[in-house]
């Protein structure tokens, strides 16, 4: 199959496929759709090593995210293959596990591979890297890193919203003394909750219990050992809200393993909607965070930068309480249960 023919099925002209293929000049979406259907109709494959002569450039992305066992990145690396092998592109995928250091030697090695642009979903990046990369020419797209360079776009995520709805919902069911286990403090997206929360309890004349609040790793492990140490407390919380689901699934097995009931006895919301947050038991109730919106948001980002149509855009995702069963009413008496101070282990 030859360009010709794909222009001659999608009813335009060899040059509006050629901008389609290139992502350059202006292509209406509606007209780039109809060249991208008949290109798979006719199962037609451009040759991508004669593109990038032409067009100078690799047709690949860079997309770094903070730790790929995590089943929050799994979902958003999907999303983001899907929108860049729309328009022709093959994507580079990197996990940093939460290291500053990894995160600057796997955006380097990518600029060193050509990329036309990288997505940094991690909010762990090292400041001066920040400003290092955003004086380069290479487009680029940050989650949650604040105030960036001139021509650097930016996600960011409505976290107070999300935090808000977690707390009202528990409220309404008479939750008062609301536990949370954050993230690791050295993680700005776990401080950035951490502070949501707070602020979300001032705001609403909610007392601040600093015993209420426990760090966690934003895993399994981590959760299962904080909620162990809140349960040790004199007064426990009757309800938690953990910093992401892993968090919240230890949560759950730490309250079930001193005999106590979910949501009975406690209630339990997580955050992120990861997949298995269904298939918990009881179902978590969670606050969603679309993974497959966020990876639109941030790859279709790119490639306006990448056309010249536009860059240095901010956008901002909202979330959605999603509820389940994790959460009811809270208990006017407290079973008491007697919890040994030694391990916790899985």
């Amino acid at each position: 199959m030859t360009i010709e023919e794909v222009a001659k099925r999608a009813k335009v002209s060899i040059a509006t496929v050629s901008r389609t293929l290139h992502n350059s000049g202006a292509v209406s979406p509606a007209t780039a759709a109809r060249v991208r259907r008949a290109m798979e109709e006719l199962d037609y494959r451009p040759n991508t090593n004669a593109q990038s002569l032409v067009s100078g450039r690799s047709r690949m992305l860079g997309l770094v995210v903070s730790d790929i066992t995590n089943p929050f990145f799994p979902e958003l690396i999907r999303g983001f293959q899907d929108v860049a092998l729309q328009y022709g592109y093959d994507v580079l995928v990197s996990s940093t596990n939460y290291d500053n250091t990894r995160t600057t030697l796997c955006v380097r090695r990518m600029m060193d591979r050509k990329v036309d642009g990288v997505a940094i979903m991690t909010s762990e990046m090292d400041r001066s890297l920040t400003d290092q990369l955003a004086s380069r020419k290479v487009p680029l797209v940050f989650l949650d890193v604040g105030k960036v360079g001139k021509g650097v776009s930016n996600v960011k995520v409505d976290y107070a919203q999300g935090i808000a709805q977690a707390v009202d919902h528990l409220r309404a069911l008479g939750h008062n003394r609301i536990a949370f286990i954050s993230g690791p403090s050295n993680l700005k997206s776990a401080r950035v909750r951490r502070e949501a929360f707070l602020k979300c309890l001032s705001g609403r004349g909610i007392a601040e219990h600093s015993e209420l609040m426990e760090e966690g790793n934003h895993k399994i492990d981590g959760g299962l050992s904080a909620i162990t140490r809140l349960l040790q407390r004199q007064n426990p919380p009757t309800a938690v809200l953990a910093s992401n689901d892993l968090t919240a699934i230890g949560t759950l097995r730490g309250i079930r393993q001193v005999g106590l009931r979910v949501p009975e006895d406690v209630s339990v919301i997580g955050f992120d909607d990861i997949d298995m947050a269904q298939y918990t038991e009881p179902p978590l109730t969670t606050i969603r965070l679309l993974r497959s919106e966020l990876a639109s948001l941030a790859c279709n980002a790119l490639f306006q930068s990448i056309s010249g149509n536009v860059r240095g855009a901010e956008f901002t995702m909202g979330t959605h309480l999603i509820l389940r069963e994790s959460t009811g009413k809270a208990k006017t008496t407290r079973r008491v249960v007697i919890i040994p101070s030694s391990g916790t282990g899985l």
